[in-house]
């Protein structure tokens, strides 16, 4: 019995390896503060949840169509519309269970084999696995340390190649908290258009912003023909365990996304899809607030991370990432994070799970308590005077 050749091209997300070592240590009594796992650890608005209850009371446990409930796609379009300040159909709104199949089905409908797709590393470990998954070549776009974790734009026409089928963007970014200027966009944009390539931009954290506000790249002129964003309700909304994403997609794809969505899971759950319509339809408060209490942990990784010998950590601009450079302590990345969650219980992520140009850098997700996030500090810094 054998599986399939393409299977070995199949990557993986390191932080769910991460998070059943930190549970298989938990079990054996040991005590993990968790950084590794990018989800905010407050519960779904209750709001939501009573909507989820009276959905399924009112007999929302069928199916239903493949691209999403149409009340659905509506509320989706008109939120993204006053978001981006320009008019979006709900026919270019598909709804999938979580984000990743956004991913995964616009690279499917768009690269064949040897086509290129230039991708953010370091950056989320999906995009460069579903390249290569479906054939394609990934070809990195290095974000730099000494640019705040951004790509040299001026370099990007360097990566590009008459087999070059798309280019994915991600701001904020996971795993580096780093923003895109408006600026930058602005050059992806225009090189997107002279050399006729789709955008595929990764808008989950658009709602986590401590300075400013977001700006989509499919603002500009021409770009809302060729930029898929892929956003959903994991983040901005506490609701990782409900699986609710959506693309928005440009019109020459809406049916060959719909599809994919048929053939494969036939269609998002319901039920679910009627209780997200309450959350892009309820009060911005819970949002807001779950963003006032980041921010105060945001300072106390900075500050703490920064004030250990060895690491240096800019200060995230948005989502709830810190990358600190720890090629100070003398530790390769992975070292650091099997020591520091082996013996020391914090779990944190290596940065190489993010890609080549992650090497010297860790993760850390501070979805956390402040106390959890201070001991967690504290736990790291005794691991690094430890090894003197």
């Amino acid at each position: 019995m054998k599986l399939s050749s393409r299977q070995d091209r199949l990557g993986t997300e390191t932080a769910f390896e991460t998070l059943a070592k930190a549970k298989k240590l938990e079990a054996m009594g040991k005590n993990i503060v968790h950084l590794e796992i990018g989800e905010p650890d407050f519960d779904s608005p209750s709001y939501v949840v009573s909507a989820a209850k009276k959905a399924l009371d009112n007999g929302f446990t069928h199916y239903g169509p493949s691209a999403g409930q149409p009340e659905l796609r509506e509320a989706i379009a008109v939120h993204q519309g006053e978001f981006n300040g320009y008019d979006i159909s709900p026919e270019r709104v598909i709804v999938t269970p979580g984000g990743k199949p956004v991913m995964f089905f616009s690279i499917l409908a768009l690269v064949e084999k040897g086509d290129e797709v230039i991708y953010p590393n370091p950056g989320f470990p999906i995009y460069e696995s579903m390249i290569n998954y479906a054939g394609g070549i990934p070809v990195p776009m290095k974000l730099e340390e000494s640019k705040d974790f951004n790509a040299n734009v001026n370099d990007l026409k360097k990566l590009i190649t008459n087999n070059t089928k798309m280019i994915i963007v991600n701001s904020p970014n996971n795993p580096c908290g780093s923003v895109t200027s408006v600026e930058d966009l602005e050059v992806i944009s225009k090189i997107a258009i002279e050399t006729d390539i789709v955008v595929l931009s990764d808008e989950i954290y658009k709602e986590m912003y401590y300075e400013g506000d977001h700006y989509s790249i499919s603002r500009f002129e021409g770009m809302k023909e060729r930029t898929i964003i892929l956003d959903g309700f994991s983040k901005s909304y506490a609701m990782t365990g409900w699986r609710l994403g959506y693309g928005i997609f440009p019109e020459f794809m809406i049916d060959a996304i719909t599809k994919l969505m048929t053939n494969s899971v036939s269609c998002t759950s319901v039920f679910s899809q009627m209780a997200a319509i309450e959350a892009i339809k309820g009060p911005r408060d819970f949002t807001l607030n779950m963003m006032q209490e980041f921010r105060k942990r945001r300072e106390i990784v900075f500050n703490g991370l920064n004030s250990i010998d060895g690491i240096n950590c800019r200060l995230p601009l948005g989502a709830f990432y810190a990358f600190p450079n720890i090629s100070g302590t003398g530790l390769s990345s992975e070292e650091f994070a099997n020591r520091a969650l082996n013996d020391y219980g914090v779990a944190l992520l290596s940065g190489t799970a993010f890609g080549e140009f992650g090497d010297n850098y860790i993760r850390i997700s501070f979805a956390n308590s402040e106390d959890n996030l201070s001991k967690a500090i504290d736990r790291l810094s005794k691991m690094i005077s430890d090894l003197k």
